[in-house]
């Protein structure tokens, strides 16, 4: 069975950087895309990043407008991990992360209801 278990959220002050990490478990990273989307109470979710793995084993990162010049999202596939590096992090960027997979890796949608499997999620808190 598939699962997804993210890690490395935290505490952070405002200015900070962090990385999480999506570690997937019964099947091999490179056959899916991965998302990383937000939400927190009273929020709506947000996709905030997602990549691909393309024709010749490159990947493409789509991002957020809101976060484009601040999160990175990579993998390694080897390692059946996937990364979302943030810096510059704000109070506004409080929210729970979680990592997603979708079972078509050339597609890479910003739209949780497009992916086939969630994780829990990683709690971030920016604050003095």
């Amino acid at each position: 069975q598939l699962q997804l278990v993210e890690s490395g959220g935290g505490l952070v002050q405002p200015g900070g950087s962090l990385r999480l990490s999506c570690i997937m478990s019964g099947d091999t990273l490179d056959r899916y895309a991965i998302g990383w989307f937000r939400q927190g109470p009273g929020k709506e979710r947000e996709g905030v990043a997602c990549i691909n793995t393309a024709v010749g084993g490159f990947a493409n990162q789509f991002r957020a407008d809101s976060v484009r010049d601040r999160f990175t999202v990579s993998r390694e596939n080897a390692k059946n991990t996937a990364y979302l590096q943030m810096i510059r992090l704000t109070p506004e960027d409080t929210d729970n992360y979680y990592c997603a997979a979708k079972l078509t890796p050339w597609d890479c949608p910003l739209l949780d209801d497009e992916y086939d499997y969630r994780g829990q999620g990683t709690q971030v808190t920016v604050s003095p």
